[in-house]
């Protein structure tokens, strides 16, 4: 994310406070942001705590997209027509939200380079996680999709500093996001903990670097 001032635009400043266009929301677990088909009036940024994305199906199967934690984007179909949300968004956690009216977010990043830069920054590094998803998914082993799944919400070997503890998230969470069973989760989580890659509790998941070796083990 950029944080250098332009012109005396501070794009932090603008996304944690009050102001037209804009209110900061403070959610409990499993509070629902939006639904999958509401109307998408609003772009939303991450203060603190996590929010879950997901997907149902026509069948009913529910199936998890993406998790986004602080510092984090959410519903930019907000900014593009039809303006319909195509996912449903919970908490998992206490977080503290942003929601950025559409209009008030297109007005700004006209205005303000530094927001226009850091939200373009967001959204390309957005696009290469799902590439880099898809091909994870096609080529690698569920276990190394869990391994690298929990590397990148610990932020690991990423320029952003390493998150002490990932706040606790289901099993049948990571299986749905990995495409596996509970049991499988269950299994792998167990193995990297014996191996001394991870260690969790009823808080949440602590990742240690060295479980980077699964990811680059042939």
């Amino acid at each position: 994310m950029f944080s250098r001032k332009i012109e005396g635009f501070d794009p932090h400043a603008f996304l944690s406070s009050v102001g037209p266009g804009r209110s900061i929301m403070q959610l409990k677990p499993d509070q629902i942001v939006f639904r999958q088909g509401d109307s998408a009036r609003a772009l939303y940024f991450v203060q603190t705590g996590r929010v879950q994305l997901s997907v149902i199906s026509d069948q009913g199967k529910e199936g998890v997209t993406a998790i986004h934690g602080a510092g984090e984007f959410f519903g930019q179909e907000s900014l593009i027509e039809p303006r319909t949300h195509r996912t449903n968004a919970v908490a998992t956690g206490t977080s503290t939200i942003v929601r950025i009216d559409s209009v008030a977010m297109t007005r700004v990043m006209e205005s303000e380079p530094t927001l226009a830069i850091m939200f373009m920054s967001f959204m390309l590094s957005r696009n290469v996680e799902i590439e880099d998803d898809l091909v994870d998914h096609l080529f690698n082993s569920s276990e190394k999709r869990l391994a690298r799944l929990l590397l990148l919400m610990a932020n690991i070997g990423h320029e952003s500093k390493p998150i002490p503890l990932i706040a606790k998230i289901s099993q049948e969470t990571l299986a749905e996001i990995i495409g596996t069973t509970r049991s499988r989760v269950s299994f792998f989580l167990n193995r990297f903990r014996d191996l001394g890659f991870i260690e969790y509790n009823a808080v949440g998941m602590h990742v240690h670097s060295s479980l980077l070796s699964v990811v680059l083990h042939d």
